[in-house]
């Protein structure tokens, strides 16, 4: 397989530039760890870039959308014409991950990963393998050449981002019903029950909480995937496999997206559920592959906390939000640029004249010595 041949090549973070980081940070003009979460941020993005200080360029929102055969199960408060719909609200700049991409200075780059409809506008990047999923209740949600082709197009877009600069990637997704696609890879890849993985998504109620629930325990029992989950080191094919039976086109893409920054040593901001969902399925393809990716936030999503915790990533924020599209992701590339700036802009003690603890103890017990 092709795509297996290529994350094989992925290497793990450089140790020389995140021990040049740690070096550095212990120097700056503050308590040692004092920048807690921001100084373990700044360590890891020196080892994936491999450059001290790193370099980051410019910042791309990658939203991927496509439509979802599952959504004939009632699974949505939403119909599925609102996913083609979004991506114009995209492409003309009015919704809410543009208003915080642009507060980041980073461009929205709008994917066509498989939206029902066929949509003709300026702007828009089309990758898709077909439009919209089967319906995973009755059978494999694509098929492994269609999941494999998603998977390599997300891999292709971030090298085409980073030969033009892109340096930091934000990743996000609009697909209605893909909150119970999410749910349905969750539960095949970690082996939590429905009743955890699954939420409200857009809103639904009880009913529609019932619905979404049955909708992924037949999706599983339907392609024959264990209760018990996807064992962690079952391999890149088994998981592949896995994503194709209940995953989406534009889950797939992400996927893509994820170890397209460990390919190209940049690093990937996740966003909310279904982004993280992706990224698990990125992590059991390569394990090496998580160490590339920063979280975020924390979504409401109940199973987003257990991606999350399977991943072992630590979100940046908590704002009880769950949007998706790539506004958590959005909201946080400031927050990694001001990390990495730390590195190279903060002054050091002895670039400073400011005297360390240690330092000053010295000196206090020479002067009582003097005396």
């Amino acid at each position: 397989m092709k795509l297996l041949d290529r994350i094989a090549t992925i290497e793990p973070l450089r140790d020389e530039a995140m021990a040049a980081a740690r070096e550095r940070l212990d120097a700056l003009t503050k308590p040692p760890g004092s920048l807690g979460a921001l100084e373990r941020l700044a360590e890891r993005i020196a080892g994936i870039t491999g450059e001290m200080p790193p370099k980051l360029g410019g910042k791309a929102v990658v939203v991927m959308a496509a439509d979802h055969g599952v959504c004939e199960e009632g699974v949505s408060a939403f119909p599925s014409a609102v996913t083609a719909q979004m991506v114009h609200n995209f492409l003309n700049g009015g919704a809410a991950v543009n208003v915080f991409a642009r507060h980041a200075g980073a461009e929205v780059v709008c994917v066509d990963m498989g939206v029902a409809s066929n949509i003709d506008r300026p702007g828009l990047t089309v990758k898709k393998p077909a439009c919209g999923t089967a319906n995973m209740t009755r059978g494999p949600a694509m098929t492994p050449e269609q999941a494999e082709a998603a998977v390599l197009a997300g891999i292709e877009l971030v090298g085409e981002l980073a030969a033009r600069g892109v340096g930091l990637i934000g990743v996000g997704e609009m697909g209605i019903g893909n909150t119970t696609a999410a749910a349905a890879l969750t539960s095949a890849l970690l082996g939590v029950p429905p009743d955890v993985s699954v939420g409200r998504g857009t809103g639904v109620d009880d009913a529609g909480l019932a619905r979404k629930r049955d909708a992924v325990r037949r999706a599983l029992a339907a392609n024959g995937l264990s209760p018990a989950g996807l064992p962690a080191d079952a391999g890149a094919a088994a998981a592949l496999d896995a994503l194709a039976k209940v995953g989406g086109f534009e889950i797939a893409g992400m996927a893509g997206v994820c170890l397209g920054g460990a390919l190209y040593r940049l690093p990937v901001v996740v966003d909310g559920f279904i982004s993280t969902a992706a990224a698990l399925a990125a992590a059991r393809m390569s394990p090496l592959a998580a160490s590339f990716l920063i979280a975020s936030h924390r979504s409401e999503e109940p199973g987003h906390s257990v991606v999350l915790d399977a991943l072992g990533l630590e979100p940046m924020l908590e704002l009880d939000m769950r949007l998706g599209e790539g506004t958590g992701a959005a909201l946080c590339l400031r927050i990694v640029e001001a990390g990495v700036d730390i590195l190279g802009s903060m002054a050091t003690f002895a670039s400073a004249g400011v005297s360390t603890k240690l330092a000053a103890e010295a000196s206090e017990a020479e002067a009582g010595a003097g005396a």
